[in-house]
């Protein structure tokens, strides 16, 4: 793509580095911003700067927050006894909107997956393990993906969870073996959650 301006060159680069977004359609977007007033511009970028410099991992338990601790964790209307194991942020965000789930949440921040590089000491697991030492828990709740580095996933922290005698649970299979949890309806994943059933090491 031969641009004509090295500014306009190295925005579309820059955009063009987010997930999903092609060289076409980042030149899109960095026209259309071009066209816009000074002010709107600085109010775009600086969004990003501000979001960059105030957004935290929640301590208790890895979600997005503003406060050192999120607004999930802090309720105490909250389950504190019910923990749902999930991937990352999205999920935490697609299991929110079913409003079937009362209890809290642990993020890991990923997935088991040697193919890339991804290994347990990569995860966000040592703080749930001292989670467990140190709070009531009555239930985990598996609700990784339903992929073969979900699964393993699920396995080696069920190894983990096991001698602490917790009931641990995982979603039941409406949500299809092969698709990740944040693109799952409301409806199949409400229904996955309210079903849910007892993990079994096959």
């Amino acid at each position: 793509m031969n641009i004509p301006s090295k500014y306009i060159e190295e925005a579309v680069e820059q955009l063009s580095s987010l997930p999903g977004i092609g060289k076409r359609t980042a030149l899109r977007l960095v026209l259309n911003l071009l066209n816009r007033s000074n002010e709107e511009v600085d109010r775009f970028a600086s969004s990003f700067t501000t979001m960059k410099e105030n957004v935290k991992k929640c301590s208790t338990c890895g979600n997005v927050s503003d406060l050192p601790v999120c607004t999930i964790c802090s309720n105490p209307k909250r389950n504190h006894e019910q923990i749902c194991i999930v991937e990352d942020i999205r999920d935490v965000l697609a299991i929110e909107a079913t409003e079937s789930y009362s209890g809290v949440y642990h993020v890991l921040g990923g997935i088991i997956s040697p193919m890339d590089g991804i290994g347990p000491g990569d995860l966000n697991i040592l703080p749930l393990i001292e989670k467990l030492q140190t709070q009531t828990v009555k239930e985990i709740i598996f609700a990784l993906s339903a992929t073969m580095e979900g699964d393993t996933t699920n396995y080696y922290l069920y190894k983990k969870i096991a001698p602490f005698e917790i009931e641990v649970t995982t979603l039941s299979r409406g949500v299809s073996i092969g698709s990740e949890l944040q693109y799952a309806d409301e409806l199949t994943l409400s229904r996955s959650l309210i079903h849910r059933q007892p993990f079994k090491v096959v």
